[in-house]
């Protein structure tokens, strides 16, 4: 039985998939894309890992959890 994500499990799962890819370009290129972006903004910057590894956090409690 397939569920709907509620607009917050949507912006979860965007910023788990804008860190993995984050990472992905750190292991792979050296190339911190948060920081490029964000670069002029260490504030912004902060909040925007803020924000990924919160949602890391949640979408892995979601795991852990059983939907009806």
């Amino acid at each position: 039985m397939k569920t709907k994500m509620s607009e917050f499990e949507w912006a979860a799962w965007i910023f788990v998939v804008i860190g993995a890819l984050n990472w992905g370009s750190m292991g792979l290129f050296s190339f911190d894309v948060v920081q490029v972006v964000f670069g002029t903004s260490p504030v912004l910057a902060k909040v925007v890992y803020a924000l990924i590894g919160a949602s890391g956090v949640y979408s892995l409690g979601l795991l852990f959890t059983k939907k009806k």
